[in-house]
């Protein structure tokens, strides 16, 4: 396995990880509103974000994202962003976590389609049947609504192009996350002291006590899972990107069946097991693929 792989796998896998539980915090904090969760999402990964580059001492960086195009970029991703931290949020405290999830089920298929269109990827026949499996599931999920799911669809339609630009911009995954939030931070920062100054709700740290180390940590459950997602993206190819992300969106669906009591279906079932299906065989051609790589590389070097 090659160095970036060993890398970008595990960066991935634990990025994913913690979005999936990401729904537990969210309700944990209910009684704070979406936008009030929002602001301190921003506002605290304001210095997660420059804690991790001080320790890299990847200063460099964050000049370069600073100028240029780069900003140009990354402000577009930083929008991207917010819109979908708010949804997700608001979705989850609204009872649908469910959708949510299917935002991110759909999302990998959209990642290989762009893998495909953008980046120039192409797909081995047994991927094809994984990515044609996987959208019979998500086809049921959606039927099994029986409405537009635009909660799914605004959630997938961002993050699949946020996951291109960070792809696309050529900066440090740390040092692009925090010109992200920077560029949002002076805005959060201005409906917190206008939410906290003017409204009879108002409030700065949440009703204190146990608010106060929560939404701080706010701040490092967001930055960390994005910090290690921008850092796979640039070494693992995007469709095999594409097809982790249902690790996310499988422990949210978990998560709203038995912990959140969300309805639960025959339909549902059958979506599951034909996306679980998807991301088997994708899987398993994958690290068929990666060990024939590996064996082809060891004929063709010299003796």
């Amino acid at each position: 396995m090659s160095p970036a792989l060993r890398l970008g796998f595990p960066a991935a896998l634990l990025s994913y990880l913690i979005w999936g539980s990401l729904p537990l915090y969210i309700r944990a904090m209910q009684h704070i509103g979406a936008l009030e969760l929002l602001a301190h999402r921003v506002i605290w990964s304001v210095p997660t974000a420059i804690l991790f580059i001080a320790i890299a001492a990847n200063w460099r960086d964050v000049r370069a994202a600073f100028t240029g195009s780069n900003l140009k970029w990354l402000t577009l991703s930083g929008l991207l962003i917010g819109v979908n931290w708010a949804i997700y949020i608001w979705a989850v405290n609204a009872g649908r976590t469910m959708e949510a999830s299917l935002g991110y089920y759909i999302n990998p298929l959209v990642n290989v389609l762009f893998g495909m269109l953008i980046f120039s990827e192409t797909l081995r026949p047994a991927q094809w049947v994984a990515v044609a499996i996987a959208a019979i599931g998500v086809g049921v999920m959606a039927f099994a609504f029986g409405r537009v799911p635009w909660v799914a669809l605004i959630l997938c339609i961002t993050f699949a192009c946020y996951s291109v630009i960070r792809k696309k911009v050529a900066i440090d995954s740390r040092a692009g996350f925090l010109v992200e939030v920077a560029l949002l931070a002076p805005v959060a920062l201005g409906w917190l002291i206008w939410f906290a100054t003017t409204q009879p709700e108002g409030r700065w740290m949440g009703e204190g006590g146990t608010d106060i180390p929560l939404l701080m940590a706010a701040g490092p459950i967001t930055a960390i899972p994005l910090i290690l997602y921008a850092l796979a993206a640039k070494r693992l190819r995007f469709s095999t990107i594409g097809m982790m992300q249902y690790i996310g969106p499988t422990i949210q669906f978990l998560i709203a069946v038995l912990v959140f009591k969300e309805g639960f279906g025959m339909t549902h079932a059958v979506a599951f097991g034909f996306i679980w299906t998807a991301l088997v065989v994708f899987t398993a051609d994958s690290l068929m693929g990666d060990a024939k790589a590996r064996r082809l590389a060891r004929t063709a070097r010299p003796a």
